[in-house]
């Protein structure tokens, strides 16, 4: 590819795709200006370093997901929205391994409150889990289970961790069976011991 047009979104699209492609963790600037046919030199006008360049991969990849969930849960409440939040969870991390994995960095605060996609995911995610009658500090927990249950799941499954002969997909669905009857009966918090709301 040329030098000519690039710019910074093509250049993490790229970023993300070649994720995709290699892994996210082999990313680095030097591969991508291969893919580019230009000298490292040239990505720097582009993005700052490595950091700034996952940084943004991470961003979009969230946004993606984010964009897929609510999608899916659009016109939802309880268990079908439950379901159909986990089910565009684990395809997109299925279909996008690299972008996944760059979903699961930690990022600045500072970046974290000005994205427009991270905001957005903790509104849809905070606003399910208030179907089930939850408030702070049992709001958070609620997502910490989630996204534990979700990306531990995914994660082994894409690594082949999961033997036969149980068919994957209907371990998933009787997990997040098993997610909606525990969020259903949340066992709540006394008064005394909510020293703190935080987010997940």
């Amino acid at each position: 590819m040329a030098r000519a047009g690039l710019t910074v979104d093509r250049v993490v699209e790229a970023a993300a795709d070649l994720a995709d492609e290699i892994g996210f963790e082999k990313v680095t600037l030097s591969a991508l200006a291969r893919h580019f046919g230009v000298k490292d030199a040239s990505l720097y006008s582009h993005v700052r370093n490595l950091q700034d360049l996952r940084t943004r991969v991470a961003l979009l990849a969230g946004g993606e997901l984010i964009d897929d969930i609510a999608e899916a849960v659009a016109g939802r409440a309880g268990k079908d929205a439950l379901a159909a939040f986990a089910g565009a969870y684990r395809e997109y991390a299925l279909r996008h391994p690299g972008r996944y994995a760059a979903t699961q960095i930690p990022l600045d605060q500072v970046l974290v409150t000005d994205s427009p996609a991270l905001r957005r995911t903790a509104e849809i995610t905070y606003g399910m889990l208030r179907a089930y009658g939850l408030d702070e500090p049992d709001l958070t927990d609620a997502v910490r289970l989630l996204r534990s249950t979700f990306h531990g799941f995914c994660a082994l499954e894409a690594g082949g961790g999961f033997g036969a002969p149980r068919e994957v997909r209907r371990s998933w669905e009787r997990s997040v069976e098993a997610l909606h009857l525990a969020l259903t009966h949340w066992p709540r918090e006394a008064p005394g011991n909510r020293s703190d709301e935080g987010h997940s």
